[in-house]
Order: C-alpha cells, then sequence, then structure tokens
C-alpha cells in the first residue's frame, strides 16, 4: 500500500447497548467503529480463535472464495461520512489466462471479519486516520475492566 493509508489492528471488542464497539489503530493511536451485534460475536471469536459449530455467513463466504482460487489481498476502511464508515476488499484471482484483480465495495465490520478469518491486512485510507479521535485511554480502561472482570469470574 502507499503512505496514503495506515496499517491498523483490532485491538479491542466492547459489548454496547446496541451492538459493539470495535477499536482499531496502531501504536499512535486508536480509534472505533460500532458494529451490530452478530458481527461484534464474529470479531470477538476470531480474536479469540473460537471455532462455530457451523459456518456462519463470513465462513461461507472465505469458502466461496476458496472454491474459487480467490484471494483476499487486503482490506481498507476508506472513508466515512456522517459517521458511516466505508470500506473496499481487493481481491485477486489467478487463472490460464491470466490475474485479474477486483475492489470490492464492503462494510467495514464484514471485510474486518473476513481480514481476521483470513489473516490479511487491514488498512485505513490516512484522511480517515487522521480524522478520527484519539480513542487510546478509553480502551486501555476497557481493557482493565474486562481482565478484572475475568478475575473476579475466575474466583
Amino acid at each position: 500500500m502507499s503512505k496514503d493509508t495506515v496499517i491498523v489492528t483490532i485491538k479491542g471488542v466492547m459489548p454496547t447497548t446496541n451492538g459493539c464497539a470495535i477499536f482499531i489503530g496502531d501504536n499512535l493511536k486508536t480509534f472505533l467503529i460500532y458494529v451490530d451485534p452478530a458481527v461484534g460475536s464474529a470479531i470477538q471469536m476470531c480474536l479469540a480463535g473460537i471455532k462455530k459449530d457451523r459456518p456462519m455467513t463470513h465462513d461461507l463466504i472465505g469458502s466461496i472464495l476458496l472454491g474459487l482460487e480467490a484471494k483476499i489481498e487486503h482490506v481498507l476502511i476508506n472513508d466515512t461520512k456522517n459517521g458511516t464508515y466505508y470500506a473496499r476488499i481487493t481481491l485477486s484471482m489467478s487463472n490460464e489466462l491470466g490475474r485479474k484483480i477486483v475492489e470490492i465495495d464492503a462494510r467495514p465490520s464484514d471485510s474486518m471479519v473476513l481480514a481476521l478469518q483470513l489473516k490479511r491486512k487491514i488498512y485505513v485510507s490516512r484522511k480517515v486516520y487522521e480524522n478520527e479521535e484519539d480513542r487510546t485511554e478509553i480502551l486501555q480502561r476497557v481493557l482493565k475492566q474486562q481482565s478484572e472482570q475475568s478475575e473476579e469470574d475466575a474466583d
């Protein structure tokens, strides 16, 4: 990718009243994207390495790509408008006719699940990255609370 993007990782997931807050960022900054409960759960399961009994929609998409010998190259969260984030999934496919690269418009939440499942990089455009408020302090508080809750549950 270019200088116009930043590689990010998913740093944490916090359930909210209406879904989940996904903390994403790098070593310098963390910001939030809110997702629906089902996708939040899928992200948590991917991060925890939990295997599902039956394939979910994201698993199905990954299996279809595998069957077609297509590969997700990366995910790019490329824009935000009125609090809504936009993403692009870059796919590649090679066969006897050559190599084809396709960009697909997708929700960042779905894109993040696929990137996690298939171990692909997640990028954010520098424009989006720079316009987001740093939420690193909030993430640290959430992780501390989750750790304390886990310790209490273990007792």
